[in-house]
């Protein structure tokens, strides 16, 4: 059986999920877009000055989490195929993909964790309009400045190395039984963290709930891990984002 058919109950499983993520968040959207009511993401954009409750950060983070899986399932397709290329014993009743996958998106929902908390502080600090934006544009300009130096890190260009080549790490660290994989699933999912926070910051600095930007950042991300020249892209991103905070920073000076 060739690696195409081998590989389709897989990619089919990644782009099911992604297009799931993707309906999800379109739902949200359109009920923040909504007559005011309290629906589940009202609770979400009320006014700077209301205090969120346990149920608004949980909200928060459950969006979160379905975005970083939309954004980063296209991504991570190469090196779960990869992952899916390892012998497996016939012992093994769970694939070491599946373990793999399972690390991989426990430290994403960890990220999740950590952004819904920091947009909690942002709300509660009112550095966030009702539309989930920054309140100033100082703020925002500072964000994407923040974000486009960072894109021009050597931190920054080491752990997009690692993501976008992988196969150098799973054939000298690879380790059987279930731990094995999960770790290595973790420890790949930490590095695409290295490479990709700042571009989830840049959602603070235009909207957390801007699908536009959400999915131009997907795709962004996408290019940077499978472009010939990383780093090309990695710094052509970057000063954009620069140049575009400056802006921002000098029209409202």
């Amino acid at each position: 059986m060739s690696d195409r058919f081998q590989h389709a109950p897989l990619i089919a499983t990644i782009a099911a999920v992604t297009v799931l993520a993707w309906i999800y968040l379109f739902h949200l959207s359109l009920q923040m877009s909504a007559a005011p009511g309290e629906t589940m993401m009202a609770a979400m954009a009320r006014a700077t000055t209301a205090p969120w409750t346990a149920r608004d950060v949980f909200l928060t983070f459950i969006m979160w989490t379905v975005m970083m899986v939309g954004m980063m399932a296209p991504s991570a397709t190469p090196v779960l195929l990869l992952v899916a290329n390892a012998p497996r014993t016939d012992r093994q009743r769970v694939p070491p993909v599946a373990w793999f996958g399972a690390g991989y998106v426990l430290v994403w929902i960890g990220f999740s964790a950590i952004a819904a908390i920091t947009q909690w502080a942002l709300h509660e600090g009112t550095f966030l309009s009702p539309a989930m934006t920054a309140s100033s544009p100082r703020i925002a300009g500072a964000i994407l400045i923040g974000a486009g130096l960072y894109q021009l890190t050597p931190l920054k260009h080491m752990c997009l190395t690692h993501c976008r080549s992988p196969i150098d790490f799973l054939m000298t660290h690879w380790r059987q039984g279930p731990l094995g994989p999960l770790g290595m699933g973790v420890h790949h999912g930490l590095y695409c963290v290295g490479c990709c926070w700042a571009l989830m910051a840049v959602l603070f600095a235009v909207g957390v709930m801007n699908l536009a930007w959400v999915a131009a950042l997907a795709v962004i991300i996408l290019v940077e891990k499978t472009a010939s020249s990383t780093v090309l892209v990695s710094t052509i991103a970057g000063a954009v984002l620069v140049i575009g905070g400056a802006i921002k920073l000098v029209s409202n000076a």
